[in-house]
């Protein structure tokens, strides 16, 4: 009898191990493209006249022991005859923590903005994850009269219908729902019609929040600023104060376009910090 109580205890402490290191993630962001100085009010409301910021595209890896590789967005292909000085295809920025295209299970949209859309084709073995009422807005509404296309591209919607059609689009409907182990996403802040962030618990046991764009530098967390681009300003702020209840350190709320992302946390490769 003991030692049956004893093996159902050790089976118990087990599973909870093997739950434990399957809802946890390594962590890392990507820059794709480096970037440039802008004034602070280009991208800030209410910022101050003689700030300025260090703008940067980035993308962001989350790394199982149960062999998912996740991307949060997808960045862009640039397909112009003069690219960036500073620009590298998403996928060779992979390339330098070992990473290949087709390694990549899963790709997590937060919204369909062509810096965080546009290469999704890049990875053709991915399941794509997306808000339903961002899709909705962005493949319809979008393009109509009264619609707000901004900063979308007609070949993107194309790209976007053609994954669903192959039946790899995951449409996702609401707010703080878990849809991996140890990863939540979260709506609100209305950047796009329904963009979405995420709560990711990391491989430290700590929980970071890969904002995108719900955040796109840390002023506008630090200061409660919206930014230039969204539905609802009102809405963007109280989305970034609710940021602040979900996890105790704020310096793991990871905005979605400031350079300092890649001084504040340890480097591992050319253009490739992890989040920890």
């Amino acid at each position: 009898m003991k030692r049956t109580t004893l093996l159902i205890i050790l089976l118990f402490f087990s599973f909870l191990s093997f739950c434990q290191v399957n809802d946890q993630y390594v962590i890392y962001a990507l820059k794709y493209l480096d970037g440039q100085r802008i004034l602070a009010q280009e991208a800030i409301v209410g910022a101050d006249a003689n700030d300025s910021l260090d703008l940067c595209y980035m993308i962001w890896l989350l790394k199982s022991n149960n062999g998912k590789n996740i991307l949060v967005d997808a960045g862009y292909i640039d397909t112009s005859e003069v690219q960036p000085k500073n620009y590298i295809r998403p996928d060779l920025v992979l390339q330098n923590i070992g990473v290949s295209p087709s390694d990549i299970t899963d790709i997590i949209l937060t919204h369909p903005h062509n810096d965080h859309i546009g290469g999704i084709n890049l990875f053709p073995k991915s399941q794509v994850w997306m808000q339903e009422d961002d899709f909705n807005y962005f493949v319809g509404r979008a393009w109509q009269r009264d619609g707000n296309s901004a900063g979308f591209q007609k070949g993107d919607v194309l790209n976007l219908i053609g994954i669903n059609l192959q039946g790899r689009l995951k449409l996702i409907k609401g707010d703080n729902i878990e849809i991996f182990p140890g990863i939540k996403v979260f709506v609100g802040s209305k950047h796009t019609f329904e963009n979405q962030y995420l709560m990711v618990n990391s491989n430290s046991s700590k929980r970071v929040i890969i904002a995108s764009d719900a955040v796109w530098f840390y002023p506008n967390l630090t200061n409660l600023l919206p930014i230039t681009i969204c539905h609802d300003p009102k809405a963007y702020v109280n989305a970034m104060v609710r940021m602040k209840t979900l996890i105790a350190n704020p310096d793991l709320i990871i905005p979605g376009h400031d350079n300092l992302v890649f001084s504040k946390f340890p480097n591992v490769a050319d253009r490739i910090v992890r989040i920890d």
